[in-house]
């Protein structure tokens, strides 16, 4: 999977398409991962005590497919695929296919 945890991503399907985001949690067993502020659920969730949680409709983020994301070069701010370029120092590092934008920190 070409996107980690930390990335900017845009939607390009579904019914928050165009909507960006920071990536909270990537899920590679399932292909998945968790926008920040995209494709939020309403969640039902008892009272419990113990963990001091209060209870109620509670909105959070459920996981996207990551076919259904692109990542948002840093340097252009346009959406682009995922490439890898190997630096003079021999690092790997991710790069930005639609203007070279390197995407690792």
């Amino acid at each position: 999977m070409k996107i980690k945890k930390g990335d900017t991503v845009e939607v390009i399907t579904g019914k928050d398409a165009g909507r960006r985001g920071r990536v909270l949690r990537v899920d590679r067993d399932r292909e998945r991962l968790v926008v920040e502020g995209v494709n939020m659920i309403k969640r039902h969730t008892r009272p419990n005590p113990q963990q001091r949680v209060q209870g109620g409709i509670v909105e959070r983020e459920a996981p996207l497919h990551v076919s259904n994301v692109m990542v948002v070069s840093p340097d252009s701010g346009r959406r682009s695929r995922v490439g890898y370029r190997i630096l003079e120092d021999g690092t790997k590092v991710r790069v930005a296919k639609v203007d070279g934008a390197i995407l690792d920190r």
